[in-house]
């Protein structure tokens, strides 16, 4: 893993967290309990703070950032799919943010909101809690279902127990 302190602003990373070796860690971030930051994310608290809750995942080429002196808040058990983009956001507990998603800043995700794959969620915009939001820029098209809910659990347990099953059995090979 690639962690670095910057002007003074060190990061605080769970001593449970995963973070991959190709994953990038800069700044003024805070990473909670059993998180997992795959291959090629970039989470950046150069002048900006970044938080990242319990249970939640990264995945491959994320990019984490915020403005000068704002943060970016990411709850517990949320899924930050491959590719996305968040800056400046607030996305609250087991949030769903697709591949290839941008969340910009000031937008707000609520409790188990779904941000659909390659969706915009424009600055300052909100989406409600349960609410699926897909297209650019990204616009609500149905509530999410308890099924819906009981799948993701099961998702989101997997990528945490990735945090300790990889710290244990990734072996690199010549």
């Amino acid at each position: 893993m690639t962690i670095y302190e910057f002007e003074g602003r060190r990061p605080k990373v769970s001593d449970s967290a995963y973070i991959a070796k190709s994953a990038t860690v800069i700044g003024k971030v805070e990473i909670g309990k059993n998180c997992y930051v795959a291959p090629g994310a970039r989470i950046k608290g150069d002048y900006g703070k970044i938080i990242i809750g319990n249970n939640s995942n990264v995945q491959e080429n994320c990019v984490v950032h915020a403005q000068p002196e704002e943060r970016t808040a990411i709850g517990d058990w949320v899924t930050i799919g491959h590719g996305a983009i968040i800056h400046g956001a607030t996305i609250d507990d087991y949030a769903v943010i697709g591949m290839g998603a941008i969340v910009s800043d000031d937008a707000e995700i609520g409790r188990w909101g779904v941000v659909g794959e390659g969706a915009v969620v424009r600055n300052n915009q909100k989406v409600d809690e349960e609410n699926v939001v897909v297209g650019i820029p990204a616009k609500s098209i149905k509530e999410i279902s308890e099924s819906y809910k009981e799948k993701w659990k099961e998702i989101k347990r997997e990528y945490a127990s990735f945090s300790q099953r990889y710290k244990k059995g990734l072996k690199e090979i010549d």
